[in-house]
C-alpha cells in the first residue's frame, strides 16, 4: 500500500507539472497573439478613465507568477504613481482628450504624501482646461483627498462621505506570548523606538503615545489643508467636527450632508454620470445607453511612453521593506538595488543621481549596502539628490544620509533615527509543555542565542553593545549629512517620527517638492539645464513572460466590480481584516526577520493592503502553533 500511495503521489505530481507546462504554452501564445493584434487601440477623442480599484503605489509589486497560476492568494490591483502622473500630463496637453474620469470606487488607497502627488497632478491638467469628474460610491479619507483635486465630484445617492483621520489602535503580544511561554529578548536604543513594545508591554507606553499622537495631529493638519485648498467650498471643519449634525440635518441621508456641506458637486449613480461625461466627451453607442467614448488608463500610458531625449538624471528607486540579498520589484533588497546602481554607474552614463525612498526601513546590513553603492556614485563625483515619498524612516533615512539634497513632501514620514534587535526564545514555552534543556558549554557563548534555555549574559551584553554602536555610527552620519551638532541629532532621533513639514523644521530634510523637483535640483547641482534632462529609471524591468500572465491572470473584474457595487461599505468591511493582516504581517517580519534592524512599524497605514501580508501572516501563525 505504501508503494502505491508514493505511485500515485508521483504521477499525480507529473500531471500538475503537465499542467503547468500547457498554461504556461497556453498563455505565452495567447500573449503573442494579443501582441501581434491591435489591442491597445485608442479611439480618435473621449475621455481618460483612471480606474483606482487597489492601491496607489510609488513601486507595483513584482507578483509571483505561480501564486497567480495557483490562485493560491488575492491579488491587489497596483497603480503606479509615476505612470499616472505621466497620464495626466499627456492628457492635458492632448485635444483627444475631452475629459478626466477618477474612478474612486474600489480604491484601497495609498500613503498620503503619494496621493498628494497624484493631486498636484490633477490640478494641473485642470489648469490646462481638462475637466476632471471623481466618481465613487462612497468616499473615505484617502478617495476623498485625491477628489477634491476634481473638477465635478459625483457621488451615489446610496453612499456617503465618512472621514476619520489617522489613528487607531495596534496589537500588543505580550500577553498572548506570556501565555505561550515565549520570551522576547529586546535590545533597543531610543525613548521612542516603539517597534518592539508590542513584545514587552501590554500598552503603549507615554513617550510613544505622545510621539504617535503628535505625528497623527501633523499628518491629519496637512491632509486638511490639501483638501481645503483643493476644495475652499467645502465646509470641511464643520462636517469632520459634527458628522452626526450634519446628516441629521439632511433628513438622515448620507449622501445629501455631502451634498449639502459642498464636499460633492452631484448625487447620481452611474448612468447619470455616464450620461454626463457622455455629453462631454461623446456617446459610444456600441456599448449601450448613456455610454462614453473610452480611453483607458493603460492603453494611455502605453502610447506615451517616458521622455526618451535629453542628458540622464539616474533615478533609483527603494521602495517597500528593506531585506538582505536579492527582492522583486516592491522590496528593497539591499544586493538587488545596489548591484543595479553599480551596474548603471559602470555605463558611465548618468549625469547626477535621485534616490527616492518609500520606505520604513528594514535590514540594517541591507541599508549599509544600498548606502555603500549611493557612496560610490558620490565618490565618481555625481550630484545625490534623495527624494523622499509617502515613507523615508528609519533604515530609510539611513539610505538617505549620502544626500546633498533631502526634498520630501510635508506629509512624508521620516525620522524614526532608531536601532533595535529582537531574539524570541522558548524556555517558557518548554516548560509548560514538560520539556527541559540542558548541555555543555565551552565558551561563555557557546550555542548563542540559546532559544531553549534563554540568552546568557554575555551574549546579552555583546547584541545591546553591538545595537549602541551600530545607533552612534546612525547618529554621526546624520550630524554629518545635516550638518548638524551630535547633540542636536541625539535630541530629534531616539527612534521619533516626525512628518515632512516637521522633520523640515528640524533640518532633517531641505525642502518640499516632488520628484520632478528632485530631478531638476540633481540637474542644477549637475550645471545642466533641467529643461534639458530627463530621468533614467534604474530598476529591474519585468520580464515578458512574467508580464504576460500578470496581465492575463492578475486582474479579477468579478472582485473589482463586487468591490464597486458595494463602494465605501465594502470597503469598510474589509477594513478589520487588513488591519489585522498588516499587524500579524509585520510582527511576522520583526520576530523572523534579521536580528538588528532599523524599522519604523507606526509609519504605514494598517488599513492599506500589502501583497505580502497574508503570506507573512500564515508564516507567523504556522510558526507561532507548531
Amino acid at each position: 500500500m505504501a508503494l502505491l500511495r508514493g505511485l500515485w503521489k508521483l504521477l499525480v505530481g507529473i500531471k500538475d507539472l503537465l499542467v503547468l507546462i500547457v498554461m504556461l504554452l497556453f498563455f505565452g501564445l495567447l500573449f503573442a497573439a494579443l501582441s501581434i493584434a491591435p489591442n491597445n487601440v485608442i479611439p480618435g477623442s473621449g475621455a481618460l478613465v483612471v480606474d483606482l480599484a487597489g492601491t496607489l503605489v510609488e513601486q507595483p509589486s513584482d507578483t509571483d507568477p505561480f501564486t497567480l497560476l495557483t490562485g493560491n492568494q488575492p491579488v491587489s490591483r497596483e497603480t503606479r504613481l509615476r505612470d499616472l502622473e505621466r497620464a495626466l500630463g499627456a492628457a492635458s496637453t492632448s485635444g483627444n482628450i475631452k475629459a478626466i474620469v477618477i474612478d474612486l470606487d474600489g480604491f484601497l488607497g495609498g500613503e498620503q504624501a503619494v496621493i498628494a502627488a497624484a493631486g498636484n497632478a490633477v490640478d494641473k491638467a485642470r489648469a490646462a482646461g481638462k475637466p476632471v469628474f471623481a466618481y465613487a460610491t462612497g468616499y473615505s479619507d484617502d478617495g476623498y483627498q485625491l477628489a477634491s483635486h476634481a473638477t465635478e465630484i459625483w457621488l451615489n445617492p446610496l453612499g456617503g462621505v465618512i472621514l476619520t483621520g489617522p489613528g487607531g489602535s495596534r496589537l500588543y503580544y505580550k500577553g498572548l506570548m506570556d501565555k505561550l511561554g515565549i520570551t522576547a529578548k529586546i535590545y533597543r536604543v531610543g525613548t521612542f523606538k516603539s517597534a518592539v513594545e508590542p513584545y514587552m508591554r501590554s500598552d503603549q507606553s507615554p513617550e510613544a503615545r505622545e510621539a504617535d499622537q503628535l505625528l497623527a495631529n501633523s499628518l491629519w493638519a496637512n491632509w486638511q489643508a490639501d483638501v481645503a485648498k483643493a476644495r475652499p467650498r467645502a465646509k470641511l471643519a464643520n462636517y469632520i467636527a459634527q458628522p452626526a449634525t450634519a446628516i441629521a440635518a439632511a433628513g438622515g441621508r448620507m449622501s445629501s450632508a455631502a451634498l449639502q456641506t459642498g464636499l460633492v458637486d452631484k448625487l447620481g449613480d452611474r448612468n447619470a454620470f455616464n450620461s454626463r461625461i457622455a455629453a462631454i466627451a461623446g456617446e459610444d453607442s456600441s456599448e449601450g445607453i448613456n455610454a462614453f467614448k473610452t480611453i483607458p488608463l493603460h492603453a494611455w500610458v502605453t502610447a506615451h511612453p517616458e521622455k526618451t531625449s535629453g542628458a540622464q538624471i539616474g533615478v533609483l528607486t527603494v521602495a517597500g521593506e528593506i531585506v538582505d540579498g536579492e527582492a522583486p520589484s516592491g522590496t528593497a533588497g539591499g544586493g538587488t538595488i545596489s548591484q543595479l546602481l553599480l551596474d548603471e554607474l559602470a555605463h558611465k552614463r548618468i549625469k547626477a543621481l535621485v534616490v527616492r525612498i518609500d520606505s520604513p526601513g528594514g535590514s540594517v546590513l541591507a541599508a549599509e549596502n544600498i548606502r555603500s553603492a549611493i557612496l560610490q556614485a558620490k565618490g565618481l563625483g555625481l550630484p545625490v539628490v534623495v527624494s523622499m515619498g509617502g515613507v523615508a524612516a528609519s533604515g530609510g533615512y539611513w539610505i538617505a544620509t549620502p544626500a546633498d539634497r533631502i526634498i520630501a513632501d510635508p506629509a512624508t514620514i521620516t525620522g524614526s533615527i532608531g536601532v533595535f534587535g529582537i531574539i524570541p526564545t522558548f524556555e517558557g514555552s518548554l516548560t509548560k509543555l514538560g520539556l527541559s534543556a540542558d548541555g555543555v558549554k565551552t565558551t561563555g557563548l557557546s550555542g548563542e542565542p540559546d532559544i531553549f534555555k534563554g540568552t546568557s549574559p554575555q551574549f546579552d551584553a555583546l547584541m545591546q553593545g553591538t545595537v549602541e554602536d551600530i545607533y552612534r555610527r546612525f547618529t554621526m552620519m546624520v550630524a554629518q549629512s545635516r550638518k548638524l551638532p551630535i547633540t542636536r541629532v541625539r535630541e530629534i532621533a531616539e527612534g521619533r517620527v516626525w512628518s515632512g513639514s516637521s522633520a523640515r523644521q528640524i533640518g532633517l530634510i531641505d525642502r518640499y517638492g516632488s520628484l520632478d523637483d528632485a530631478v531638476a535640483e540633481a540637474a542644477k547641482l549637475a550645471k545642466l539645464d533641467p529643461k534639458k534632462v530627463r530621468p533614467l529609471y534604474i530598476e529591474k524591468p519585468l520580464s515578458t513572460w512574467k508580464h504576460m500572465l500578470t496581465e492575463v491572470l492578475g486582474s479579477d473584474e468579478q472582485s473589482d466590480e463586487a468591490m464597486r457595487q458595494g463602494g465605501i461599505w465594502n470597503n469598510m468591511a474589509g477594513r478589520p481584516e487588513r488591519i489585522l493582516l498588516r499587524a500579524l504581517a509585520d510582527a511576522q517580519q520583526v520576530l523572523m526577520g534579521p536580528a538588528i534592524q532599523a524599522r519604523c512599524l507606526v509609519c504605514t497605514s494598517g488599513q492599506t493592503p500589502r501583497p505580502g501580508d497574508r503570506e507573512s501572516a500564515n508564516k507567523l501563525l504556522a510558526w507561532a502553533t507548531h
